[in-house]
């Protein structure tokens, strides 16, 4: 069978968006039907669309909304790399951005001039966002100027800004009731001597986070990818630790290697991006260094980017004590492995920020069909 797609790159990711009218509405037909487009039982990801990557292994289903107010629904999924699974338990800002290029390009919302804003919902999460993307002259562009850290590769601009994100997943921007905490971890240190009970910040914005204090733990938060990997198991351990602390995981459940996302969070210091580019400390305000499912983030997720800006904004937090020689603004900028990204946090209340804000871009790359091997769907969907 074949199935219609379009690949977008928002921001750091490629994502293959598809219609919600094209694809089975059961989830588990709906899983069947992307390992087989992706190949997701291999782990090269060679014999499909997949990129191999955990920021190239995405997928969204994206229809028009029901709910008032509401323009665009999608759903997001995280394709598996060799694992034959699809994580559903997340939201991906990135993909978010191309899902709002797509929405304007494709006419599922209006054109209203040299700007179009919509509201979108991911329906994994319930996570509301609104989107502004560039449409200079009444028309939506191919191509466009606006980069981000991670590529040189310009793209059309898009405003994306989560609404009143705390909370979302699980009930409080502070799921502990505490800005830090000590996390006791399963088994013991590593050859590196890092800590079994790190230094944390356990919050809920745009997606569950366990933040780490790298200081405290013996690192700096501007570690190289390669550092990173090495440090793979360790903060593996860390989020399985957080997630039934958080309300993720029932003790004693499997875990899995969506949420919480984990990263180490460190001071601003000097570093040069994947780019080659130097990064000073009086450019950004705290280092972090994010896993995406169990490898290196090459930048941030959007998703992750919004939780360390609203943690940034607690007393006592891990990001507060880390970018204490910032300037106090309501910007945070966020020292990532491929540059800095600005978080803008406005309308400020006792439950997190009521809008957290993100300038990125997104190009639609091709549309396809993909054809999807008969042997890897369900029979109903064969």
């Amino acid at each position: 069978m074949h199935i219609p797609a379009t690949l977008v790159r928002g921001g750091t990711s490629k994502c293959w968006l598809f219609s919600q009218v094209n694809v089975p509405v059961e989830r588990d037909r709906l899983e069947h039907l992307l390992i087989g487009a992706y190949g997701g039982d291999d782990p090269v990801q060679l014999d499909g669309v997949g990129g191999a990557t955990p920021t190239t292994s995405k997928a969204a289903v994206v229809g028009v909304s029901p709910q008032s107010g509401v323009d665009i629904d999608y759903l997001f999924a995280q394709v598996g790399i060799g694992t034959g699974t699809v994580e559903w338990a997340s939201n991906c800002g990135n993909c978010a951005t191309g899902v709002a290029l797509y929405a304007v390009a494709k006419g599922l919302v209006p054109i209203t001039g040299d700007e179009t804003r919509l509201v979108l919902r991911n329906t994994n999460s319930g996570a509301i966002l609104e989107a502004v993307v560039d449409t200079a002259g009444g028309v939506v562009h191919e191509f466009g100027e606006r980069t981000v850290p991670g590529t040189r590769a310009g793209g059309v601009g898009v405003g994306l800004t989560f609404l009143a994100p705390a909370g979302r997943t699980t009930g409080a921007l502070l799921p502990t009731g505490l800005a830090a905490q000590e996390l006791p971890i399963a088994g013991t240190p590593t050859p590196h001597g890092l800590p079994v009970t790190p230094w944390v910040t356990l919050a809920d914005a745009g997606a569950p986070v366990v933040l780490i204090d790298a200081v405290r733990a013996g690192l700096t938060g501007t570690e190289s990818r390669d550092e990173i990997r090495s440090l793979v198991p360790w903060l593996r351990s860390v989020r399985h630790a957080a997630a039934p602390l958080m309300g993720l995981a029932d003790p004693g459940a499997p875990l899995g290697d969506a949420v919480p996302k984990v990263g180490l969070v460190g001071p601003a210091a000097p570093y040069t991006s994947t780019l080659g580019e130097r990064i000073e400390p009086a450019d950004h305000d705290v280092a972090v260094r994010m896993l995406s499912m169990n490898s290196p983030h090459p930048a941030i997720g959007l998703t992750s980017a919004v939780a360390v800006a609203a943690a940034g904004l607690l007393k006592g937090s891990v990001v507060a004590d880390a970018a204490a020689n910032a300037d106090g603004g309501a910007t945070l900028r966020i020292g990532t492995p491929a540059g800095v990204v600005p978080v803008r946090c406005t309308e400020a209340t006792p439950d997190g920020p009521g809008r957290v804000t993100v300038q990125r871009a997104a190009r639609i790359l091709c549309d396809a069909e993909i054809f999807v091997p008969r042997a890897q769907l369900p029979r109903a969907a064969a």
